[in-house]
């Protein structure tokens, strides 16, 4: 009867725990997100790139409900479609990051001493190196494009999950567990991947939503400055470029995709937020 209790009470606690405000809000842009990223490879109101000089820089209406840019290409058609790039790039470079990153971090704090020593520094010195100057060498060496932007913000991310993996692995290894698991004569590659990795999925989750956030502000900064995709095809933060030279006459080509980018990121920042109230333990004891 007790076990059957403590069974109930948990269930009872679980629907609150996630609907926590920032989780419930941030879940709800990303899905609204998703629903447009996955409807612009069928149903956009027009193909991105149709011009129509006649109807430039037209205000929202019935038939453009974000209005026109200069070339009078509909901003919401140009919107969806931008929003392929900003998720594409997020997941790779996230998925750069936790590739490489995860290993490495897992290596180094697994073996220590040298291992330790010698992979570290080599982190640090990726971590010097910030995406934009990151990109900006791979540009002049490969030009410009989507594929050298996914490069250099995944290199980027590769630090930040080696640390968060080493920091954790470090108090994780020393766990009761992990020595029982060494005492019945596991390989070290079975004590890493069976016991400790899926004990450090959820800050590996909860910074993933960040870098993925921070992946989408880094897209766009590069496409602005000319290093992501190239024009014609649309791209949020291309869109800003382009738009800023008609300010005065229209704002709506510079609002929307900015909106999108504010909403997005604000998304995921919530949602990793609210990931992180949930997954963290200690503050799954004080609940």
């Amino acid at each position: 009867m007790r076990n059957v209790r403590t069974r109930l009470e948990k269930i009872s606690k679980f629907p609150k725990k996630w609907a926590t405000p920032h989780l419930l809000i941030g879940g709800t842009i990303i899905l609204l997100v998703i629903s447009v990223f996955a409807s612009s490879y069928f149903l956009t109101p027009y193909p991105p790139s149709s011009m129509n000089i006649g109807n430039r820089l037209s205000s929202p209406s019935w038939n453009h409900p974000f209005g026109t840019d200069q070339y009078g290409r509909d901003i919401l058609s140009r919107v969806m479609v931008g929003s392929r790039n900003s998720f594409v790039v997020g997941l790779i470079a996230v998925g750069i990051g936790i590739a490489i990153g995860v290993p490495a971090g897992s290596f180094a704090a697994f073996y220590g001493r040298w291992a330790d020593s010698s992979v570290m520094r080599i982190i640090d010195a990726l971590y010097g190196f910030p995406p934009v100057i990151t990109a900006v060498l791979i540009t002049s060496l490969f030009g410009p494009g989507i594929v050298n932007s996914m490069i250099a913000i995944g290199l980027f991310n590769v630090p930040i999950f080696a640390r968060l993996t080493r920091g954790n692995f470090l108090s994780i290894k020393e766990r009761q567990f992990v020595e029982a698991a060494r005492s019945a004569g596991s390989s070290d590659l079975s004590i890493v991947t069976r016991h400790v990795l899926p004990n450090l999925s959820a800050p590996i989750i909860v910074q993933a939503s960040t870098q993925f956030a921070l992946a989408i502000l880094a897209e766009a900064a590069l496409s602005y400055l000319g290093l992501g995709i190239q024009p014609p095809h649309p791209s949020w933060g291309l869109m800003l470029k382009q738009a800023q030279s008609f300010m005065g006459l229209s704002p709506w080509p510079a609002i929307f995709p900015g909106l999108a980018i504010v909403l997005t990121v604000l998304g995921f920042n919530l949602a990793g937020d609210g990931l992180r109230d949930l997954l963290d333990p200690r503050l799954s004891r004080s609940s």
